[in-house]
């Protein structure tokens, strides 16, 4: 009977592994926004990550197969969340494994997170929800290949949003996390 138990037990993680693992990207803002700097600079191109921040032809082709899934994560820069939280939405999976996937191949790579909140609350509270949904993204990307020194966190609460309207779709687009890349640093 506990073989069985755990049988099935293991059949239910197996399940659920694959099934994460077939889900497709869903990019809920699907331009490149949110570098640093505004480009990907430096020599090390063995990724996909081209100097301007664009992905190259290294193995990334455009026939709609799972390269291409690859490569629409990748240009993903924004997660976005729920008011008052940090927690990373389910959707947003793929396009952060897909970024930890590339820090973990390629060690001179940097990040920077910038955390943003809406308008909505004080100054200093804004501050550190913003760090809080940063660390978030952080420590997800770190859980999943990245290198800590690899990825900087950067709050800026609600001084830099993306979207002034005073409205629900407004604070929706401004509450996020920015990933972007900065110089990459052949020491990192």
């Amino acid at each position: 009977m506990k073989n069985i138990s755990i049988l099935a037990v293991t059949a239910l993680l197996a399940t659920f592994a694959i099934t994460g693992c077939t889900s497709k990207p869903v990019a809920k803002n699907g331009n490149a926004s949110g570098l640093v700097g505004g480009n990907v600079e430096g020599g090390a191109n063995t990724s996909g990550l081209g100097a301007n921040g664009e992905l190259n032809g290294n193995g990334l082709n455009g026939n709609g197969g799972p390269q291409d899934a690859v490569r629409r994560a990748l240009l993903a820069r924004v997660v976005h969340f729920d008011l008052d939280s940090s927690d990373i939405a389910q959707s947003d999976f793929a396009i952060l494994n897909a970024h930890a996937s590339y820090l973990a191949s390629n060690g001179a790579a940097h990040a920077v997170l910038t955390g943003h909140t809406d308008e909505r609350g004080t100054r200093e509270y804004n501050m550190a929800l913003g760090e809080r949904r940063a660390k978030s993204v952080q420590t997800y990307l770190v859980t999943n290949g990245a290198r800590a020194d690899q990825i900087d966190v950067v709050s800026y609460g609600k001084e830099k949003p993306v979207n002034e309207a005073h409205d629900e779709a407004g604070w929706a687009e401004n509450r996020r996390v920015e990933i972007g890349y900065d110089k990459l640093d052949p020491n990192k």
